[in-house]
C-alpha cells in the first residue's frame, strides 16, 4: 500500500511540473507510445532542469506546479509545502513546542499579552504585559522585527533553553529568565462557563485531536455547576477531525444513531454512529452557526438538527461536504487530497456546488452578502426543490449548507469607517495593554469574570483617553463616525480589559451579552 501510495505521489508531482509550464514537448522526448506517465515526466523534468534557458529553481516550480494540479481538482485538494507542514500538523494535533505566550507587536516591541496556564513561561515566571527586549541577548525591540521573527526565535525542540529578558512596567526594571521549550497545548475550546444557574456555554474554535477531551471536560464541569441548556457556538470554527464531532455527537444522542457516512468512488461506504450512554442526553442544546462555520462544525449542526436534537441559530454555514486525506510525501510535504464527501443522517450533501475554474465558489460569501442573505432569510439561495426529512418530519435541504432554524441577521448597526479603522491599526489592544501596566490590580479587583462583566463600566475619563490616544497614533477623531459607533467602541474596550484581566471567558461573557445570535438562544431556551 505504501508503494503504491508513493508511486502515485511521484506521478502526482512530476505531472504538475508539466502541467504548471505548459510544456508539450513529447515528440522530442520519445517516440514510445508505450511510455509511463512517470516515465514521461521524469524526462520532461529532466528536459527542463538540462536545457531551460535561465537560472530556474526547481523546488519553488513544482510547488506552484502540484499546487496547480491539485486546484484542478476540487475547491479543497491542496499541497502543503514541507515547510509549512509542521505548523499544519500543530494546529490540528493540538500542541506545539515552544515557550507558551501569546503576543502582539506594539509600538517595536513584543509584548506579551497571554502567558499560557501551565506552560514553560508561566512556570519560569513571566506576566501578561511584559515586553519581551531581548532573546539569547539579541536586541528585539525597535528593529521593525515580524511575527514569523519572533516565532523563529521562540519556538524549538522540547527541551531545549531560551533566555528572554523582559521589562516589567510595574516594577520598571529588565528581567531575565531561562526558559526550557516544552509541549505547549493549543486549545479548541476557547471559553466554557455559565451564563445562568441553568444555561451553560462552550465555545469551539476547531476541531483537532484534543477536542473531545477538552468538550467533555468542559461539559462535565458546566454540568456540577447546575447546567440543564448547553448553547454549543461553532461560529467562525472552519472544521477539522471528522471523529471529533461524531465524539461530541455521541454525548447528547442515546441509543445507537447515525451522526454521517462518508463516500467516495474510491472509498466504501464508512458509517459513523453513536455507540455509548453520553453525559448530555438530558440537556436541551442549542448550536449557534455562521457562514464560517464549515466542515465538522457543520456535520455537528446538520447531525443535531436531522435528529431534532438541538435548535440551530444563526445563519447558513459554508456549505463544506468534502473529506480530505493528508498524505506525506517524501520530501516532507503533504497532498490533502479529497476522497469522498460526507453525508449526515437524512441523507443530504451539504457541499455547495462548484465549477473548476468558476469563481463562484471563492466568491460566495460576498455574492450572500452583496444578495442579502446575511440580512434576510428570504434572500437564502438554495435548491429546495429535493426536500429531506428530520426524524421528526421538518423539511431541510442540502446542497449548500446548514440553514438555521431560526436565523438572525448580521447586526451593522453600529458599524463605521471610524470604527473599521480603529479595528485595521489595532486601536483596541494598543490602548488597552497600556492602561493596563498601571491599572491591572483595579481590572482584577473583582471576585469574578461575571462580576466584572456586570459591574465594570467604561467612564467617560477612560472613553476619552481612548479617544486621544486613537488620535494620537494615526487615527483622529470622526465625529459621525463615533457617534454611531460609540456603544460597540465601549463594549471593546471593556472587551479587551476583560481579556487582559479574566481571559477568554471575560471577553466572551462581555461579547456575548450583547450578540443578538447569543441572546437568541437564550430567549429560546426561556
Amino acid at each position: 500500500m505504501n508503494e503504491e501510495r508513493n508511486s502515485k505521489s511521484r506521478s502526482v508531482f512530476f505531472f504538475g511540473i508539466a502541467l504548471a509550464l505548459g510544456i508539450y514537448i513529447g515528440g522530442k522526448l520519445s517516440s514510445s507510445s508505450e511510455l509511463s506517465s512517470e516515465n514521461k515526466m521524469e524526462e520532461i523534468l529532466n528536459h527542463i532542469n538540462s536545457n531551460y534557458v535561465d537560472t530556474l529553481n526547481l523546488t519553488e516550480v513544482q510547488d506552484k506546479a502540484i499546487s496547480s494540479l491539485l486546484s484542478q481538482l476540487d475547491p479543497h485538494s491542496s499541497y502543503i509545502p514541507a515547510s509549512e507542514v509542521q505548523s499544519v500538523n500543530d494546529d490540528l494535533d493540538g500542541n506545539f513546542e515552544g515557550i507558551g505566550v501569546e503576543f502582539r507587536i506594539l509600538n517595536d516591541t513584543v509584548t506579551v499579552m497571554h502567558v499560557i496556564e501551565n506552560g514553560p513561561s508561566e512556570k519560569a515566571g513571566l506576566h501578561d504585559g511584559d515586553r519581551i527586549v531581548k532573546v539569547n541577548d539579541k536586541n528585539i525591540t525597535g528593529i521593525k522585527i515580524t511575527n514569523g521573527d519572533v516565532m523563529k526565535l521562540l519556538k524549538g525542540e522540547g527541551g531545549t533553553k531560551v533566555t528572554v529578558t523582559v521589562y516589567r512596567k510595574a516594577i520598571g526594571k529588565l528581567l531575565d529568565y531561562k526558559i526550557t521549550r516544552g509541549k505547549i497545548p493549543i486549545y479548541s475550546i476557547t471559553t466554557s462557563y455559565m451564563y445562568d444557574r441553568e444555561i451553560g456555554y462552550i465555545l469551539i474554535d476547531r476541531f483537532a485531536a484534543t477536542t473531545y477531551d477538552e468538550f467533555h471536560d468542559a461539559a462535565d464541569k458546566l454540568l456540577k455547576a447546575g447546567m440543564k441548556k448547553l448553547i454549543i457556538d461553532v461560529r467562525n470554527n472552519p472544521g477539522g477531525y471528522l471523529e471529533m464531532a461524531v465524539d461530541m455527537i455521541d454525548e447528547m444522542l442515546g441509543g445507537e444513531k447515525l451522526v454521517v457516512y462518508t463516500e467516495g468512488n474510491n472509498r466504501r461506504k464508512q458509517e459513523y454512529k453513536t455507540s455509548k450512554p453520553g453525559i448530555l442526553e438530558d440537556v436541551k442544546i442549542a448550536v449557534l452557526i455562521n457562514e464560517s462555520s464549515a466542515s465538522a462544525s457543520e456535520i455537528l449542526a446538520g447531525a443535531l438538527q436531522d435528529w431534532d436534537r438541538a435548535d440551530i441559530i444563526g445563519r447558513r454555514s459554508y456549505g463544506k461536504g468534502l473529506v480530505q486525506e493528508q498524505t506525506p510525501i517524501s520530501d516532507g510535504s503533504a497532498v490533502r487530497l479529497t476522497v469522498a464527501r460526507y453525508y449526515i443522517p437524512s441523507g443530504r450533501c451539504i457541499q455547495k456546488p462548484y465549477i473548476i475554474g468558476d469563481k463562484s465558489y471563492s466568491d460566495d460569501m460576498y455574492e450572500r452578502e452583496l444578495n442579502g442573505e446575511l440580512f434576510s432569510a428570504d434572500s437564502i439561495k438554495i435548491n429546495k426543490k429535493k426536500p429531506y426529512k428530520t426524524a421528526g418530519g421538518r423539511p431541510v435541504y442540502g446542497g449548500g449548507g446548514i440553514i438555521p432554524d431560526f436565523f438572525v441577521p448580521l447586526d451593522t448597526s453600529n458599524n463605521s469607517i471610524y470604527l473599521n479603522k480603529l479595528f485595521a491599526l489595532n486601536m483596541f489592544s494598543d490602548f488597552c495593554y497600556s492602561y493596563a501596566d498601571n491599572n491591572l490590580a483595579k481590572l482584577k479587583s473583582y471576585k469574578s469574570a461575571a462580576d466584572f462583566n456586570a459591574q465594570f463600566k467604561v467612564d467617560d475619563k477612560t472613553l476619552n483617553e481612548f479617544i486621544q490616544f486613537a488620535g494620537s497614533h494615526g487615527v483622529p477623531l470622526d465625529q459621525a463616525g463615533y457617534t454611531k459607533s460609540k456603544q460597540e467602541i465601549i463594549k471593546q474596550i471593556k472587551a479587551t480589559f476583560a481579556r487582559i484581566a479574566w481571559n477568554d471567558e471575560g471577553l466572551y461573557r462581555v461579547i456575548n451579552q450583547n450578540d443578538p445570535t447569543f441572546l437568541k438562544a437564550i430567549y429560546l431556551f426561556q
